[in-house]
């Protein structure tokens, strides 16, 4: 059954009588931070430096993609470069981006503290190299995020189910017991095929309907009471 989630003052902390799932994992860019438009700014940068026509609509398709993935797409629109350059590139701009400022999105703090104060721990689970997840994670308290899994440490990417499966097999629990929080197309499948209880989150893509996938605008009010019925297996629907 769908439900609109209630975002009432009880909401920000308290479970109730609902047992919390024993991890939850969430995707980094788009989900966690404001990357999104880093990547796709740094896309344009190198497109436009080396003559090659790229459109928001052509960035848009890399949303969510292994970083590989991504570079071999830009070698054949015409960069002339090997992917893994193409990849160094890339990485470097986002990085240089975030020494400056982690654009955390609304409601992520809250939602993470509440997290840590009640012991559910907490992974990144993202296409992004460790070097920048490691970054983000630097922005928040320590001890935020238990465990990392980074695009450069799997062998099947997004869509595969290998990042959420290997997030929770570093965390001693199964996947089907945790929640996952998603924002792309891609990394919506990859959690649902791990068997995840999945919240997709709206980024720089809109969330489309899918069988057993909560959807929320936003994170910003959502607290332990939200996490709790994900886990116990009720769809929320706020779309």
């Amino acid at each position: 059954m769908n439900t609109a989630l209630r975002r009432d003052p009880e909401a920000r902390g308290a479970a109730g009588s609902q047992a919390l799932p024993p991890a939850v994992l969430f995707d980094m860019d788009g989900t966690l931070v404001d990357t999104e438009p880093y990547w796709i700014e740094a896309e344009r940068e190198l497109t436009e430096a080396h003559g090659v026509t790229w459109t928001h609509e052509d960035a848009l398709k890399l949303v969510g993609q292994q970083l590989i993935v991504s570079a071999g797409v830009l070698r054949a629109a015409g960069v002339p470069m090997e992917p893994a350059e193409i990849v160094d590139w890339l990485v470097a701009r986002v990085q240089g981006r975030l020494a400056d400022e982690v654009p955390w999105r609304a409601g992520v703090l809250p939602l993470l503290a509440d997290l840590t104060a009640a012991g559910v721990p907490c992974a990144i689970v993202t296409m992004s190299y460790r070097t920048l997840a490691e970054a983000v994670a630097a922005g928040a308290p320590e001890g935020t995020f238990a465990t990392i899994v980074a695009g450069d440490e799997v062998t099947h990417g997004k869509p595969d189910p290998e990042p959420y499966l290997t997030a929770a097999d570093r965390l001693g629990v199964a996947a089907a017991d945790c929640v996952a929080v998603e924002d792309s197309p891609v990394g919506i499948t990859s959690a649902l095929a791990s068997g995840a209880r999945t919240l997709g989150i709206e980024a720089v893509l809109p969330v489309e309907a899918r069988p057993g996938l909560s959807r929320l605008r936003s994170l910003d009010g959502a607290g332990l009471g939200l996490i709790a019925r994900l886990a116990a297996g009720e769809v929320v629907d706020e779309y």
